[in-house]
């Protein structure tokens, strides 16, 4: 009898374990816009110009990280570490992927918000409003603040979300 529950409770275990990955992202905490904005390393608005790793099997996405990675050069540093181009994992799409919350942006962007909490997408050519966090190998990374507007784009240089993001950073400078 005890090795028919310990296999029960096995197989229990396995099912709640393989399962979860098929939810949406959740977070235990409200997503505070100025908590990320006082949270990132460096703030930029940066296009997203072509891959300089192309996806491994262009058929196979992931809600992860990519295999990819973007290139992307910088149009404006507005906080922390100035950077000049760099890359991103993700994929370049031809489709746009506005934020459909009003400004400043309490959540993600739709491409963000199953998954892995992040939008991992990238229209050619178009702008983004990139908050960055620098990683352990000295590059950095949008995937930090799970559900938050972390990797926004725009709609113009004049984009509500913008010019938020750009009071608040002049408000709390980063040393």
């Amino acid at each position: 009898m005890t090795d028919h529950y310990a296999k029960l409770s096995l197989i229990l275990v396995l099912v709640g374990v393989f399962s979860t990955s098929a939810y949406p992202c959740s977070i235990f905490r409200p997503v505070s816009n100025r908590e990320m904005v006082n949270g990132d390393d460096a703030v930029v608005r940066a296009t997203a110009v072509e891959y300089s790793v192309p996806p491994g099997n262009p058929k196979a996405w992931t809600s992860g990280v990519p295999d990819s990675k973007i290139h992307f050069h910088v149009d404006e540093n507005i906080g922390g570490s100035a950077l000049a181009d760099f890359g991103l994992p993700g994929y370049l799409v031809d489709k746009d992927d506005f934020n459909d919350q009003p400004s400043p942006y309490e959540f993600v962007r739709p491409g963000g918000r199953s998954g892995s909490c992040f939008a991992n997408s990238y229209r050619s050519n178009a702008q983004f409003l990139l908050f960055l966090k620098k990683t352990k190998d000295g590059g950095f990374t949008v995937n930090w603040y799970p559900l938050g507007p972390v990797n926004e784009q725009l709609h113009s240089d004049d984009d509500p979300w913008l010019l938020w993001v750009r009071e608040r950073v002049k408000e709390h400078p980063k040393p």
